[in-house]
C-alpha cells in the first residue's frame, strides 16, 4: 500500500479505513519481524553484541529492523527505530506522522530464552500515538488497535478477542483496593518496592518488555508503575493499545508525584519519563 505524500493537510483528511489498512501493513510486518526473531531465537550463537548504552544487541535484532524498514516503506511515512540510524531531532521535529518501532523489545529476556520479548510498532501523529501493534512470537500473541481506529484487540492461534474497556478509577482507589501490580522482571528497584508497599492487599505480577502494558490491556492487573529509564519506542505501541482502551500514561515528576501529563512522543530527548499506567 502507497500512502499519499504525508503533509499536514493530507494527515487531517485520512480516514478511519486508511487507519486500519496502516494497522494491517504494521501486523504483518511485525508477525514477519518475530519469524526472523524465531529463527535467530532457536540457533546457538545470537551474535550478542554491546551497544554504546551498555544494552545488548543480536543478531534478531537487526534482522527483525531490517524486516520492518521493509514492511513498512510502501506507507510512505518516516521510520524512527531503535536498531535505525540516530536521527536528528531538527529532522524528525518535522514529521507530523511517522512510525516509531522497537524491533526487539526485551533483548535481555530473549538472550534468557523466557519468551517474554516482543516487537513494537507505533504510528505517532503530533507527539501522541494513536496506532499500535506489539506482537509476542514465542507466545503468538497479537496485540494491535488504538485511538485513530477506536478499538484494540488481541489475536492468538487465529483466535480474535475484542479487548474490552475498563472503567475508570482513580490511583488510590486501585491503591486501596487489592491492586494487581504488574513490573519488570529485569529492573526492580526501591522505588518500584515502595509503591506496591503503598498499595493494600497487592498481588505483584512480573513480566519483560511491553508484555507488562498487555497484562494491563487484558484486564489481568490494574496498574503498571515504571519508575526506571525506558525510551520512547519501548513504549509508544502499546502506550497507543492502551489508549484505545481509554487508558492513560501519566507522567510522574521528580519529585515522585503523579502529573495530570501523558507521556509524550518525539521529544528532543527520546528519554522517558517514568511514568504510571492505570
Amino acid at each position: 500500500m502507497t500512502m499519499p505524500s504525508i503533509t499536514q493537510n493530507t494527515i487531517n483528511n485520512l480516514s478511519k479505513v486508511d487507519f486500519i489498512e496502516l494497522v494491517e501493513v504494521a501486523k504483518v510486518a511485525a508477525v514477519l519481524a518475530g519469524k526472523d526473531i524465531l529463527e535467530v531465537y532457536h540457533q546457538d550463537d545470537f551474535g550478542i553484541e554491546t551497544k554504546d548504552d551498555e544494552s545488548p544487541l543480536t543478531t534478531a535484532d537487526k534482522k527483525a529492523h531490517l524486516r520492518i524498514v521493509e514492511g513498512l516503506k510502501g506507507t510512505d511515512i518516516p521510520i524512527l527505530s531503535e536498531e535505525g540510524r540516530s536521527i536528528p531531532f531538527e529532522e524528525r521535529n518535522d514529521w507530523s506522522l511517522f512510525w516509531m518501532t522497537d524491533p526487539l523489545d526485551g533483548t535481555k529476556e530473549f538472550i534468557k530464552r523466557n519468551s517474554e520479548f516482543t516487537v513494537n510498532i507505533a504510528l505517532i501523529e503530533q507527539g501522541k500515538p494513536i496506532l499500535g501493534v506489539v506482537y509476542a512470537p514465542v507466545l503468538d500473541k497479537l496485540y494491535y488497535g488504538g485511538t485513530a481506529v477506536g478499538f484494540s484487540k488481541m489475536t492468538s492461534t487465529d483466535d480474535e478477542t475484542i479487548l474490552n474497556h475498563r472503567k475508570e478509577s482513580t490511583l488510590e482507589e486501585i491503591k486501596n483496593n487489592s491492586a494487581r501490580i504488574v513490573a519488570s522482571r529485569s529492573h526492580q528497584n526501591l522505588a518500584t518496592q515502595d509503591f506496591i508497599n503503598s498499595c493494600k492487599n497487592s498481588e505483584l505480577v512480573s513480566m519483560g518488555s511491553s508484555l507488562k502494558f498487555m497484562v494491563v490491556a487484558e484486564g489481568n492487573a490494574d496498574v503498571y508503575p515504571r519508575f526506571a529509564p525506558t525510551m520512547e519506542w519501548d513504549t509508544a505501541a502499546a502506550d497507543a493499545i492502551l489508549r484505545g482502551l481509554g487508558y492513560n500514561i501519566f507522567q510522574v515528576s521528580d519529585e515522585g508525584n503523579i502529573t495530570s501529563h501523558t507521556v509524550e512522543y518525539n521529544k528532543q530527548n527520546l528519554l522517558n519519563p517514568y511514568f504510571i499506567a492505570y
